[in-house]
């Protein structure tokens, strides 16, 4: 099953894809926008385009696992998404997601591969959408239930 994942932002929304049997995450592509609505078409633009299955969303839930105004916010963009493609639709708990792809960019980097400090911003929501999907697919993250 083909799956997207979405790591929404307020002007990066970070896009990874699995492959056809879900069972790797591949980073996809980072949307820039400038509202909810910009990046709710940019990626229903990607769902017709990539033969999309399934939409796993992450949910940025705070430290004590409360919803605050950030998860509603991506909670409402999501199922107002999920409603318009007409796909299942995973919430994901996706907090420290984009602190452990920022861990991943800097290892890579004192591997010996150039990343500029534009190039980072670039890749690091995708990466992050990455990380939290492939988790999911391997079972190790559960859907919320909100």
């Amino acid at each position: 099953m083909r799956t997207l994942a979405i790591d929404l932002g307020t002007r990066r929304v970070g896009l990874a894809l699995s492959d056809e049997g879900g069972r790797f995450a591949t980073p996809f592509e980072v949307l820039t926008v400038s509202s909810p609505e910009q990046a709710r078409d940019g990626v229903l633009a990607v769902i017709a385009k990539e033969g999309v299955e399934r939409v796993v969303v992450g949910v940025p839930l705070n430290m004590d696992d409360s919803v605050g105004p950030a998860a509603q916010s991506a909670l409402a963009w999501a199922r107002d998404l999920a409603g318009r493609a007409g796909k299942p639709l995973v919430l994901i708990d996706e907090r420290l997601s984009s602190f452990d792809a920022d861990q991943q960019l800097t290892a890579r980097k004192r591997g010996g591969e150039k990343i500029t400090r534009k190039g980072r911003k670039e890749r690091l929501d995708a990466l992050a959408a990455a990380g939290f999907l492939q988790a999911f697919l391997d079972g190790k993250l559960p859907a919320l239930d909100l």
